[in-house]
């Protein structure tokens, strides 16, 4: 595959760059995710988020190597990068259950020290649905990261699964609670709501 179809990852304009993506993810080969993979470190914003948005249009092959390098690279931007791979290959399969390996290193990313990781974490989770709601209760219940407590309340709340009505109650009926987290656990309440009424007044017709 050859090297200029990757530099039109960086057009400056989006229709050229998603083109060259679909491309690249139909006539892939062997060493197609390293390249990609590679890109990643690149000091080039708009060529490091196509990257990312290749790697998830890739699906499921991309996945170990998006766990990997997000369990183990010292470089944060690169380890967030990963986690939003991870979450575009959930958005884009939503119907594939997603790998336990990528869910395994989202999990243990929820604790990475620098925010914008971990943070990324919890909305790649959020991508992937209900069958994470556990892991997202436990990281709640046992962190005393506010930011990152802030994100799971957040993503909670859109997750659309009623199981989050009684996690999300008992955090804002809990007086020890932080007060901001609170205010929000009752905004995300009120999302839910609003969402489950959604679903039921579409299953309806």
């Amino acid at each position: 595959m050859s090297n200029s179809l990757f530099e039109r990852l960086k057009h400056p304009n989006p229709h050229l760059r998603e083109r060259a993506m679909w491309e690249i993810v139909e006539s892939r080969n062997e060493n197609t995710i390293p390249q990609l993979m590679g890109i990643l470190e690149d000091e080039n914003v708009t060529y490091r988020r196509a990257s990312v948005k290749t790697l998830g249009a890739i699906g499921a092959d991309a996945v170990p190597a998006l766990a990997e390098t997000l369990l183990n690279s010292d470089n944060s931007t690169i380890r967030a990068s990963c986690a939003k791979a991870l979450a575009q290959v959930a958005v884009n399969y939503p119907k594939d259950s997603f790998p336990l390996e990528g869910i395994e290193a989202l999990k243990t990313a929820l604790n990475d020290p620098n925010p914008v990781v971990h943070i990324a974490s919890v909305m790649a989770l959020g991508e992937i649905g209900p069958s994470v709601f556990d892991i997202l209760v436990e990281a709640l219940n046992t962190t005393d990261n506010i930011a990152l407590a802030v994100a799971i309340v957040n993503t909670l709340g859109s997750l659309g699964d009623n199981r989050a009505i009684e996690v999300l109650t008992n955090l804002n009926n809990d007086s020890s609670t932080d007060t901001y987290i609170r205010q929000l656990a009752v905004s995300a309440l009120s999302r839910l709501e609003l969402v489950s009424n959604y679903q039921q007044a579409n299953a309806q017709h």
